[in-house]
């Protein structure tokens, strides 16, 4: 079979990349220089602050970027891949702003003052994240690598700016998050000459509503995803304090740049998947997703073992004598499990198999609430860690088993039907006899 490394994905993939790096060099540089400004409850809600940004995005992408990704790459005309960006963009800005409202609400309970600086973050950033999905199923990388470049030179600046002119600058930093975000989208609008389609008549309504038997099991499975992989930042924050959290995030946001990456691969294989299945090229589809998580996982694992030499290095206040090594090792056996079931998940939702998804986070959320809630109860904040590890390990062998048996009985219709056909009469065994 005739595949590797198509020479248009690689360009796609640096390409993409390139706007996912200037990006998480941002974050990175900014959490380093709070890490050292803030105090551990400062820096703690802070962090706190970023997880609800990734709540945001997930809950963006299960719900509107990645089921607008999906059906306008199959779609067969233009009218038909707008009229999926008008529903689909309608959709992102509710979201984006309940998740605003949810954020405000939870860091003014966890002890931000006011928690509307947060929320403005969260919901801008959860709202330029679905118009870049958006635009890279339109094939328009180059924009939103421009729109990237946007986004972090207008970040390092605003945020530069408060953190020199500012005291305490944990407020005024989410504002300037905020405002980068949103000069993003402006940038993003401007060279696309594309604005976010919205539309809240009756059609529109219609179109999503017929869409929601399979995005309710999205929903779900966003909701599942976000206890299963921010259960470990809630609890220890809401049992332990967000300054107990603090060393935990410390050494965690040193592994985001894996997360940003793998969302670059997402947007980058997602739509490409999509219109192979559409043209029932399946062991395509199929050869791709493992070729692309062996790069993936030995990717992750390699950009773990060189944090670990970086870890000693780091000195703050907000790391609090916790051993670093240590929580260093239980991030990394976090992190390889999700660069590894990024593409059989991927391949699951182009199948539209959202219950299953929906199902395997299920189970990864009920095995690491369980274990970290145990864990928290009879050791130390960091043992957290090792609970969270043996939930991400459930959801890669979950999501590998269900993704290779879907695509085996669609490569093999009639041997499937008849291995249920036999199921189904091995069941009747008395009934079977008896005639």
């Amino acid at each position: 079979m005739k595949l590797a490394f198509p020479s248009h994905l690689v360009r796609r993939l640096v390409l993409m990349i390139g706007g996912e790096a200037m990006q998480s060099g941002f974050h990175f540089a900014l959490n380093i220089m709070l890490l050292h400004m803030l105090s551990a409850q400062g820096y703690g809600l802070f962090a706190i602050g970023m997880v609800m940004g990734g709540v945001g995005l997930s809950y963006i992408r299960s719900l509107t970027a990645v089921p607008a990704s999906i059906w306008m790459s199959k779609s067969t005309n233009s009218a038909g891949v707008d009229t999926y960006d008008v529903a689909f963009g309608t959709a992102a800005l509710i979201v984006a702003l309940l998740m605003a409202v949810g954020t405000a609400v939870l860091m003014h309970v966890l002890g931000d003052p006011s928690g509307i600086a947060a929320g403005c973050f969260v919901g801008a950033w959860s709202l330029r994240s679905h118009m870049r999905t958006a635009f890279f199923a339109r094939r328009q990388q180059v924009v939103v690598s421009i729109s990237d470049g946007a986004f972090t030179v207008a970040g390092c600046v605003l945020t530069g700016l408060s953190i020199w002119l500012v005291q305490d600058p944990l407020q005024t930093v989410f504002y300037a998050l905020a405002a980068a975000n949103v000069f993003g989208i402006f940038v993003l609008v401007r060279l696309a000459r594309r604005s976010l389609r919205i539309s809240f008549r009756m059609p529109t309504r219609r179109r999503y509503v017929r869409l929601w038997p399979q995005l309710r099991w999205s929903a779900f499975s966003a909701t599942t995803t976000n206890i299963q992989g921010q259960c470990l930042a809630l609890l220890v924050a809401g049992i332990a304090g967000p300054a107990a959290y603090a060393p935990l995030a410390a050494v965690l946001v040193l592994f985001a740049p894996l997360r940003i990456i793998s969302l670059a691969f997402v947007n980058m294989t997602q739509p490409d998947l999509a219109r192979l299945m559409r043209n029932n090229e399946t062991g395509r589809v199929w050869t791709q997703a493992k070729i692309w998580a062996l790069v993936m996982g030995l990717g992750g694992l390699a950009y773990g073992c060189a944090i670990m030499f970086v870890l000693p290095m780091i000195k703050s206040q907000a790391l609090q004598d916790a051993s670093t090594w240590f929580i260093g090792l239980f991030v990394i056996a976090n992190f390889v499990p999700i660069m590894l079931y990024i593409m059989p998940r991927i391949v699951l939702e182009i199948l539209g198999d959202f219950r299953i998804v929906a199902f395997i986070t299920t189970g990864g959320a009920v095995v690491g609430l369980a274990l970290i809630a145990a864990l928290l109860a009879i050791a130390s904040p960091p043992w957290a860690l090792l609970g969270s590890a043996v939930s991400e390990m459930f959801v890669l062998v979950a999501s590998w088993y269900f993704a290779h048996h879907r695509m085996w009985n669609i490569e093999h219709p009639d041997e499937a039907r008849d291995s249920r056909l036999g199921a189904w009469r091995r069941t009747l065994p008395f009934a079977t006899a008896k005639r």
